[in-house]
């Protein structure tokens, strides 16, 4: 049977599930990713664990492109979390937070879509496979809510800079 998931599969699915909704949570209260919140830590500590928990799950029976996103998700995740402690950085370390911290929600969303239209409605998936037109749709449309995503966090964070706010957690 294609959609069956493993006991890992089934406890890696339902962790991503909640790391994104954290992210969502995140999103809505501060404007952003921010590590120091509780959403934002939450969302981080939970991608960590999505990542990790997605190495050893091989459906193909060896390494994939998912595990590859996996690997340069927990690469920006540090970088999107330390990067405000580089001193050389200056005022640029809160634009790079922002950009790291949002491809790690882009990049998870990418198997997110792909698994779940290859894999329901069960009986009958949406799509075949990652190459399918829905798919490849719908990989568009993440994309342009990525870059509209991100172009609008980097513009509140550059007007709240303008105005004097400190954007250490919320924009807006």
């Amino acid at each position: 049977m294609p959609n069956h998931l493993s006991i890992l599969g089934i406890i890696h699915t339902a962790i991503s599930v909640f790391a994104l909704f954290a992210a969502v949570v995140a999103l809505f209260r501060y404007g952003k990713i921010a590590p120091l919140t509780s959403a934002g830590r939450a969302y981080i500590l939970l991608t960590i664990i999505t990542c990790l928990t997605s190495l050893p799950i091989m459906k193909t029976g060896h390494f994939t492109v998912a595990h590859a996103v996996a690997i340069i998700i927990l690469i920006l995740i540090p970088i999107g979390v330390y990067v405000k402690s580089l001193k050389f950085l200056g005022k640029s370390a809160d634009y790079i937070q922002i950009v790291a911290l949002s491809t790690t929600i882009f990049l998870s969303c990418i198997p997110a879509i792909v698994e779940t239209l290859t894999r329901l409605p069960i009986a009958q998936p949406i799509a075949t496979g990652p190459n399918d037109p829905i798919i490849q749709t719908g990989l568009k449309i993440l994309m342009g809510f990525y870059l509209v995503g991100v172009i609008y966090q980097l513009i509140k964070l550059r007007s709240a800079k303008k105005s004097g706010q400190t954007p250490d957690v919320k924009l807006g």
